[in-house]
């Protein structure tokens, strides 16, 4: 299912430099993806509450499940993307994926449920975050930080329709399509668009004779004697020497950095799982909470480009301190909410916060360790995130469980958010300083 080659580069001046199209189809996948599996656990979390009578605690574990299939996998993950590809990694997700919607729109019971959320993050793995940031590296290096911020924002731009869609068919209190059927049209729906997305799917830019960020084409010639420098080419900051997987984990960048994402994740993950039901406790309906999460994935939408723009014009490292710290800010304001103008605020803050580090926790990574193992190293990163990950969700469900209510619990996910701020300042680039122009 190869997908066929593309003309010489001699005959060919693409208007429009094809890891752009790559950009966009990364959002629509990650769209496809994350958003029915993480950004609308909330409403999923209402309904199947009403449905079945679970605690909070046991829906809150359906998340950790997937961060403990992160955690394992994670390594394996990047391991295959970067010996497989970026295209079959994604159609074996979209796969996976699928099986999990139909799992999902079988449920009967809690350990089905559980099933079918590890079946799907396992699919979302596969074919979602890990595999499109890595092909995104090899396809861009001075506007890395940018792509992946514009890829983001398609991701968000779904969100933006797709969780008010998803609560509107299966809001408890009125008889739409229901949990299952939506279930069941979202498996359908991936399985159709699998193999056609997939087929777009172009791993790195040096295989068809182009050049990363869509610097001039490079002529057969000169691809068959890689050794020969081209004429005025210059050397960016990424051609210092790249770090190989065993390289990159005796850095302390390589720890500052997965711990900061860790740390800054956890909050997100809890209110994917809790926003609705905290939402619930305060009298307001699943509509209202599945607006609430339009409203900070658009600010979010927004912030993707500014903290693209921002990280590839000052260092990445401050850039991300400052929108952890915002992020953090915004959680506070929750804890406080007992209005709709409040709650706004909560969602915007937040939304800047989430939004701008989003695109720069990967394209730092990309500065700092380079290309060849990019892969390996994303998915071993994944670890000790996704083992911070996997504690915020029941964290947060057995204390409104213990508490009844979730005020101590968010102060504490603001303060992991706050020190993964700290930790991604402390992170300092571990490569050498970039060689003077070449002549």
């Amino acid at each position: 299912m190869d997908t066929p080659s593309l003309p010489p580069a001699s005959d060919r001046k693409p208007r429009v430099f094809y890891g752009w199209w790559l950009v966009a189809l990364s959002g629509f996948i990650m769209m496809l993806a994350h958003v029915p599996l993480f950004h609308a656990m909330g409403v999923w979390a209402v309904t199947l509450e009403r449905e079945f009578g679970w605690s909070r605690t046991q829906l809150g574990l359906a998340l950790t499940f997937t961060r403990i299939e992160g955690g394992l996998m994670g390594p394996v993950e990047g391991y295959l993307t970067d010996r497989l590809g970026t295209r079959r990694m994604v159609l074996m997700g979209l796969f996976f994926l699928a099986a999990g919607f139909l799992l999902l729109s079988q449920v009967d019971g809690l350990w089905m449920f559980y099933t079918a959320y590890v079946v799907m993050a396992v699919g979302q793995g596969f074919g979602g975050w890990l595999p499109l940031m890595t092909m995104l590296n090899h396809w861009f290096v001075r506007r890395r930080a940018s792509a992946i911020g514009w890829a983001n924002v398609g991701s968000r731009l779904g969100a933006l329709f797709l969780v008010p869609a998803i609560a509107w068919a299966i809001d408890p209190d009125y008889e739409r399509l229901g949990w299952r059927l939506t279930a069941l049209l979202l498996a359908v729906f991936t399985l159709v668009v699998a193999v056609p997305l997939t087929r777009l799917i172009r791993d790195r830019p040096q295989d068809y004779d182009l050049r990363p960020d869509g610097g001039p084409i490079q002529p057969r010639a000169e691809a068959s004697n890689p050794q020969r420098p081209a004429a005025s080419q210059h050397i960016s900051p990424a051609s210092s020497p790249d770090l190989t997987a065993a390289q990159a984990l005796r850095t302390p960048a390589f720890w500052l950095i997965s711990f900061g994402h860790g740390f800054t994740s956890m909050v997100l993950l809890a209110i994917m799982a809790h926003l609705g039901l905290l939402m619930e406790d305060a009298g307001f309906s699943v509509q209202t909470t599945a607006w609430l999460v339009s409203v900070y994935t658009a600010v979010s939408m927004v912030f993707q480009l500014v903290g693209g723009y921002v990280g590839d014009r000052m260092p990445k490292r401050i850039a991300l301190f400052i929108f952890s710290s915002l992020q953090a800010a915004g959680v506070v304001v929750l804890t406080f909410s007992t209005s709709t103008p409040m709650l706004l605020l909560f969602a915007v803050l937040f939304g800047i916060g989430f939004g701008g580090r989003n695109p720069l926790t990967v394209a730092i990574r990309g500065d700092y360790f380079g290309q060849t193992s990019f892969g390996r190293i994303l998915g071993l990163s994944t670890v000790p995130m996704n083992i911070l990950m996997l504690v915020a969700p029941p964290f947060a469900g057995w204390m409104r469980d213990v508490q009844g209510d979730y005020i101590l619990a968010f102060w504490v996910l603001a303060a992991c958010s706050f020190l993964g701020g700290l930790c991604f300042l402390f992170a300092r680039n571990p490569r050498p300083a970039p060689a003077s122009p070449v002549p």
